[in-house]
């Protein structure tokens, strides 16, 4: 006997969560695997905009496998995100009604191009101007750290990849009635102050240059989640 996510007990939505999430992460592994073939060409992408890995120092003995698992599993997570949002939405889809099942099919092809175009912007636009930035700042010489500089270079493709996922989020939450795009209009002023915020942590150095080239792309984003917000009501 099937039943309605609606019915489930507390356990049998913790059991249903427990197999997406098992999954989930059976793709991400899939994707790791998948990595480690192209693993010397993606570390070698990497290393690109300081001048190579000739510009880089490994001192730790544990340092390039280190660098090689974070590599791969990031590389991996971007492969395994579709597949992980498709369990994300069968978990939730059950519970949905059936005009809001209509739309949701749609958000994982979106979600998946807003991801990589973010990780795109963070290689392409951050990097070259943060890099030469922190490299040549005033001071001692800088011996960057492979693992320290991977690590950076990693996190600021991930984090900035996943703030680019804002508009849809935004839809999300106006189609279900929890936001409004009237009222996301008139809390401009606070929103520019969170971006800023985000911009000020996420970018990887004080300047305001570079800050401002994250919170230019954020600040668009989010007016484009206000206009899809409203696009959102005028279909519900």
């Amino acid at each position: 006997m099937t039943h309605n996510k609606k019915e489930m007990s507390i356990w049998q939505h913790l059991e249903e969560l427990r197999k997406r999430l098992l999954y989930s992460l059976v793709a991400l592994m899939v994707g790791v695997i998948i990595s480690i073939v192209f693993a010397d060409y993606l570390i070698e992408l990497l290393a690109s905009p300081i001048g190579g890995l000739e510009a880089l120092q490994s001192i730790e003995v544990t340092e390039n496998i280190a660098v090689y698992f974070r590599v791969t599993m990031l590389s991996g997570f971007i492969m395994a995100f579709p597949f992980i949002l498709v369990q994300l939405l069968l978990f939730v889809l059950p519970g949905l009604k059936k005009e809001e099942r209509k739309w949701i099919y749609w958000a994982i092809p979106i979600a998946t191009l807003l991801f990589v175009s973010g990780a795109v912007f963070a290689y392409l636009v951050m990097l070259p101007v943060a890099i030469p930035f922190l490299v040549e700042f005033p001071g001692p010489e800088v011996l960057p750290k492979w693992k320290d500089y991977v690590d950076f270079v990693t996190s600021l493709i991930f984090w900035i990849g996943i703030s680019f996922e804002t508009p849809l989020i935004m839809y999300v939450l106006a189609k279900l009635g929890i936001i409004n795009a009237k009222g996301l209009l008139r809390q401009w002023r606070i929103a520019v102050i969170v971006i800023a915020v985000i911009a000020a942590v996420a970018t990887p150095t004080p300047d305001p240059i570079n800050m401002a080239i994250l919170m230019v792309p954020l600040l668009i984003l989010y007016l484009l989640g206000i206009l899809l917000a409203a696009l959102a009501q005028q279909k519900s």
